[in-house]
């Protein structure tokens, strides 16, 4: 399988994973023109659109390519229907398309419907997990976005986080705040200042790595529920994470 990342609007991915026989699936494309570009630049055959959510920075693109693709089908959660989903699909379920077959995972918190596309080692989830962060909540509770995370921390260590914004420094910025002492995250943040300096993206990034660097699969550790004003074990972790992606929307 080839992974190829698409910038797009100010900050989105748009991804595509190819087969060997250049087919491909679309993943939230922001808008369209990038996507036609890259079809044609590389002769690569598109088989399905998948959708994690229904915001516009990640359907944008979608009438435009079925346009071009009209027998394209479009998968994606019931909040994606309006958006042009063709396919509704939901948690256990299992795409299978050509040489691809993929797991659908239920992530709600970002939106309540929020889903993501897990083909190892590849997770396509949107705007849950971030590299050094995670989705604000704008529909979903504290509760549910702390499960969708404990789900995707559940999955291999080699599982690559290909998410759809890039956020890293800006996220590793609040998490230095937070750990100030943590030599990983510092060491990290410093290369991944190097790498936007020289205009390079940092996704993806590992599950490894994120285990190491992101303040929001770390809630259990007891320095930082101190950090932001908890008394270490005195609440339910969701219950610091509620606290901490607070803390982050203020920041």
């Amino acid at each position: 399988m080839k992974l190829i990342r698409l910038p797009a609007l100010s900050d989105n991915y748009i991804w595509l994973l190819c087969d060997e026989d250049k087919c491909c699936v679309v993943i939230d494309p922001a808008e369209s023109h990038p996507v036609m570009e890259i079809l044609a630049a590389n002769q690569l055959i598109p088989v399905a659109i998948l959708l994690t959510h229904h915001h516009y920075d990640h359907v944008g693109g979608v009438a435009d390519l079925c346009k071009q693709y009209p027998e394209l089908p479009v998968y994606g959660p019931e909040e994606t229907r309006s958006k042009g989903a063709t396919h509704i699909i939901h948690e256990h379920n299992v795409i299978n398309i050509d040489h691809f077959s993929f797991q659908i995972i239920a992530l709600p918190g970002h939106t309540l419907g929020h889903i993501a596309f897990y083909q190892a080692p590849y997770l396509f989830c949107g705007d849950t997990l971030f590299s050094g962060g995670c989705g604000r909540l704008f529909e979903g509770t504290a509760e549910q976005m702390f499960s969708s995370l404990e789900k995707i921390a559940s999955l291999p260590d080699d599982t690559l986080i290909c998410c759809a914004h890039e956020y890293t420094a800006a996220n590793l910025k609040f998490a230095q705040s937070v750990l100030p002492e943590n030599q990983t995250i510092h060491d990290y943040y410093k290369k991944i200042i190097e790498l936007r300096e020289n205009n390079q993206a940092t996704v993806p990034t590992t599950l490894q790595t994120e285990r190491k660097i992101n303040v929001f699969l770390n809630c259990h550790d007891l320095d930082l529920q101190k950090n932001i004003g908890i008394k270490p074990n005195s609440m339910p972790l969701s219950s610091v994470f509620q606290q901490l992606r607070a803390y982050k929307d203020r920041f």
